[in-house]
């Protein structure tokens, strides 16, 4: 292609689809407000499979963070989400979501820029019910548990930004489309 003709060609991104976890996951040290530190976060690490690549090292696991990902969103300027491994939450009684910091007697619902105060926050956490029924392998969102689809409906709404793609286990297969991203 001639030069003048690459220059004319228009290049656009007007889909945006942000990949995030059904939970947070960190590598390395530093804050980590939603941190699982007891038996439930080692169950998750193992279930889910948290482990680095290369390394084999753990991943810190944690309850799903909408501070940092509201973030996310807003800064990526996400059109749709993926949510995957729904299925690593199943037989969970109660999930917690954080939904702002508390940083002394401030309540933040903004991610803070500075390391510093993030290092100090405390979630603040709306807690849903869980479900014990098994997501694994499904491919149609009408079969998920209620209690799956109202956590991913939270997730949603408080993102304001639709889950178009539901992983439900790890093959290929095991997703649901919940509405075509392109």
């Amino acid at each position: 292609m001639p030069v003048q003709e690459q220059e004319s060609v228009q290049k656009k991104i007007n889909k945006i689809i942000g990949i995030v976890k059904a939970y947070t996951t960190r590598v390395g040290e530093g804050p980590f407000p939603t941190e699982i530190k007891d038996e439930l976060g080692e169950q998750i690490r193992q279930k889910g499979g948290e482990f680095g690549a290369t390394t084999g090292r753990p991943r810190r696991c944690g309850w799903l963070d909408l501070v940092g990902l509201k973030h996310s969103a807003r800064v990526n300027g996400f059109t749709g989400i993926a949510i995957t491994k729904l299925d690593i939450l199943d037989g969970i009684d109660k999930l917690k979501v954080c939904v702002g910091y508390k940083y002394g007697n401030t309540v933040l619902e903004e991610f803070p820029k500075e390391l510093e105060i993030l290092e100090k926050c405390t979630p603040i956490y709306e807690e849903l019910p869980g479900w014990n029924e098994s997501t694994k392998g499904i491919k149609d969102y009408d079969n998920l548990p209620d209690n799956a689809k109202k956590y991913l409906q939270f997730i949603e709404d408080s993102l304001k930004v639709k889950i178009q793609i539901i992983s439900t286990g790890q093959k290929r297969d095991e997703i649901i489309i919940k509405e075509f991203p392109l």
